[in-house]
């Protein structure tokens, strides 16, 4: 970083952007000249400023100018303020809000914490994320879990669109600044998600001056990363500003036949429409092209055997390949009232197609099992809209906010998919899955009929949402806020020619608080509420009714080092029911919505930077779940692959001066406790915990280097298991990745 850009981050940490803020309204009051600053709600900062002026007859009148606005909308990107904190969050709030002022979990991993553990999918970043758990698969092809259940959504600058393992749209992070993670339900702007919480990534933007940088890396195993961002002005006065990302990962994978080939585009403009008023537009296209490895069989009783790592039950022709685009545009204004406005709008198209061999059952006596397989065409289209105000104003000698705005979302997808117990005429023997003959299993489903499925679904969202932050104390916010939604699903059978739709209304209600007991730490207590409509059928043949989630969470928050170091201590309830579960009479062609689900814990989280040159992320979880009643014969079993107890640690410290000048050196710890399969019999993994390092190197201003060492004991562990047949997943081997980078 600069050092004017260091000058423009203290800048920032210290509030002197207040008096920029738009908005002032004149008072006539009496004194000398003299500013003043209110205290903050939600990052609001009124600036009174009082001047003099001269009028006919020699006489003077002193006005007061009064200034208000959020300072945070003003905060700059975390790859120019630098470290592992930074002020303030977007997640959930919908309007920029300190870390101490959101009553629920939040999380920020900043851009130099994704790149000193060079992390290059949500994924990779998830897996070492307190409070986070990742069912691993293929980079890129991963579940993400938070509190038991699973992101379905990821939202780019707020915009939400689905995420699965299945279709692969777990996305890339070379073109973001930095994540936004809130663990627990937060329905008020997303009312129809899950029950995990919400994953924002901000999108890095255009910049006033001129930057760039190219970064390359190799590591064990055939890994191979390049990539190249340069941002800076088109126009002469900076009022049009452009940036342009691209990134390649060719990974050969510590598993035969696991190539993992990623590719993205990014290209954003900035135009400055007016002073005030700004349009952002911009395109990302990520591409994965992906040799699978769907994981290990265990024996027949479900125990794990002792493969070597490297070991695959895959065909040579395994193959998965998708395409995503997304297209967003960007409205704000800044008015003179302090308020702000934004229209925002998304549009994605994701393609997948993938055709593959696994194992079909458990390893008999012999060390043979069957090949199974799984072929599929999915597309998905979504688009979503939003429009939102947001306003302080002054209460009892305290600076309050509200906002209010109305979003839109529409998610479509079409989907053909075979299915087959058995790709051969008999038992394959575990070294002969590479030399399967190819089949189309999707073309072969289509022919026969058998295992074959084909269906359309659509969700649609409309929604009016507000949220008003109150002061009626200095040391107190209140937090209130409701959402309105109308929804419709739609799902299409087209091999049965079956139909089936709902819709409805509902009112989802949001209420914390927000306590400060000094200048370091707040209290916080929330109630958030979420639904999740669903597909199923009832015995009369009609769509059940959504999924509901509510959630307690209450705690502590703590800020130091004028904000460098953001900690966290909460403990939380959440409850989930009207989950589809099948009839007690065991008929299968219908289900009742009585699935409930009791899930409680704790989160210790710390994370930012202790000094300038020391940094941390810390972070232990701990989960207890309750399946009340079970919407399947196997008794909700996802929830058994979360371990009761996860500790997460990294820290890394840059030294400046003397001999060690420029020397970079950091280290972590992920651990976890036993977890379990989720089918009968049950897949037991024991707990493990893995150890990694880094050093790093600035050999000029420019020029960096550094090495990291993943798994430095070289810990043989298993991070994920399943059931006999699959998902059972080796965890990554000793190995060391090199990197060099260069900035202009």
């Amino acid at each position: 970083m600069s050092e004017s850009q260091k000058a423009r981050a203290r800048c920032v940490r210290a509030s002197c952007l207040a008096p920029l803020l738009a908005g002032a309204v004149l008072v006539p009051v009496a004194g000398a000249e003299a500013a003043e600053q209110a205290p903050q709600a939600d990052g609001a900062t009124t600036t009174t400023t009082t001047t003099t002026t001269t009028v006919s007859g020699g006489d003077s009148r002193l006005d007061t100018i009064t200034v208000e606005g959020n300072r945070l909308y003003e905060m700059l990107p975390s790859e120019q303020t630098g470290g592992y904190s930074v002020d303030a969050a977007t997640v959930g709030t919908k309007i920029p809000a300190s870390l101490r002022d959101i009553p629920q979990s939040i999380s920020v991993v900043t851009r130099d914490a994704i790149e000193d553990q060079n992390f290059d999918t949500l994924d990779q970043m998830a897996k070492r994320t307190p409070g986070m758990r990742v069912l691993t698969n293929d980079d890129g092809r991963s579940s993400i879990y938070s509190r038991g259940y699973e992101y379905n959504e990821y939202n780019i600058d707020g915009l939400p669109a689905p995420m699965s393992s299945i279709t692969g749209s777990v996305p890339s992070l070379a073109p973001f600044d930095r994540v936004e993670i809130m663990r627990g339900p937060s329905g008020l702007f997303n009312s129809t998600s899950e029950m995990g919480g919400i994953v924002n990534l901000v999108r890095k933007r255009p910049t006033y001056d001129f930057q760039g940088h190219v970064t390359g890396r190799y590591g064990n195993y055939g890994q191979r990363y390049i990539e190249s961002d340069i941002a800076g002005p088109i126009s002469s006065d900076g009022s049009i500003r452009g940036r342009l990302v691209v990134d390649s990962t060719d990974n050969d994978g510590f598993v035969d036949r696991n190539d993992n080939q990623r590719s993205n585009v990014y290209g954003a403009l900035d135009i400055d429409l007016d002073p005030d008023t700004t349009l952002a537009l911009a395109f990302l296209r990520q591409h994965k092209d992906i040799q699978v490895n769907n994981g290990l069989p265990t024996d027949a009783n479900g125990d794990l055997v002792d493969f070597r790592r490297s070991k695959s039950f895959g065909a040579d022709w395994n193959a998965f390949n998708s395409q995503s685009n997304d297209w967003i545009a960007e409205l704000t204004h800044r008015f003179d009232s302090g308020a702000y406005g934004r229209v925002a709008a998304r549009y994605s198209n994701r393609n997948a197609d993938y055709n593959y061999a696994f194992a079909g059952g458990a390893l008999d006596e012999n060390g043979s099992t069957t090949a199974a397989g799984i072929g599929s065409v999915v597309d998905e289209d979504s688009v979503s809209f939003d429009a939102s105000y947001s306003q302080p104003f002054q209460t009892f000698g305290n600076v309050s906010e509200f906002v209010v705005g109305s979003d839109y979302k529409r998610y479509d997808t079409e989907q053909e998919t075979g299915r087959t117990r058995s790709l051969t005429n008999g038992p394959v023997d575990a070294d002969a899955f590479g030399d399967i003959r190819y089949v189309d299993i999707l073309g072969a489903a289509r022919r026969s009929g058998r295992g074959y499925a084909s269906s359309d679904d659509t969700l649609e969202e409309y929604g009016l949402y507000s949220r008003l932050t109150f002061r009626p104390l200095q040391d107190l916010a209140l937090i209130g806020g409701g959402r309105i939604s109308h929804y419709d699903v739609e799902y299409h059978d087209r091999v049965a020619d079956t139909e089936r739709t709902r819709s409805d209304e509902a009112f989802t209600p949001y209420a914390g608080l927000v306590y400060d007991l000094d200048a370091h730490h707040s209290l916080y207590a929330s109630y958030s509420q979420v639904f999740n409509p669903q597909s199923d059928v009832d015995i009369g043949g009609d769509i059940i009714e959504p999924r509901e989630g509510d959630q307690y969470e209450a705690g502590i928050k703590g800020s130091y080092f004028n904000g460098d170091l953001n900690a966290r201590l909460s403990a939380f309830r959440l409850y989930d029911e009207n989950r589809a579960a099948a009839p007690a009479n065991g008929a299968n062609n219908y289900v009742v919505p009585i699935g409930e689900i009791r899930i409680q814990g704790a989160e210790l989280e710390l994370i930012g930077s202790v000094t300038d040159q020391w940094d941390v992320i810390a972070g232990y979880t701990y989960l207890d779940t309750k399946v009340e009643t079970a919407s399947t014969a196997r008794g909700d079993g996802t929830f058994l692959l979360m371990p009761e107890n996860t500790v997460n640690l990294w820290t890394q410290y840059s030294f400046e001066g003397g001999r060690l000048d420029g020397v970079h050196i950091g280290g972590g710890v992920t651990a976890m406790d036993s977890f379990s399969g989720f089918a009968e019999p049950q897949v037991e993994a024991p707990g493990y915990a893995v150890v990694d390092a880094m050093i790093g190197y600035d050999f000029t201003s420019q020029l960096k280097g550094s090495l990291n060492f993943n798994n430095i004991f070289d810990r043989e562990y298993y991070s994920r298991v399943g059931s006999t047949n699959t998902f059972n997943f080796y965890g990554e081997p000793a190995n060391v990745v090199a990197e060099m980078r260069y900035d202009f």
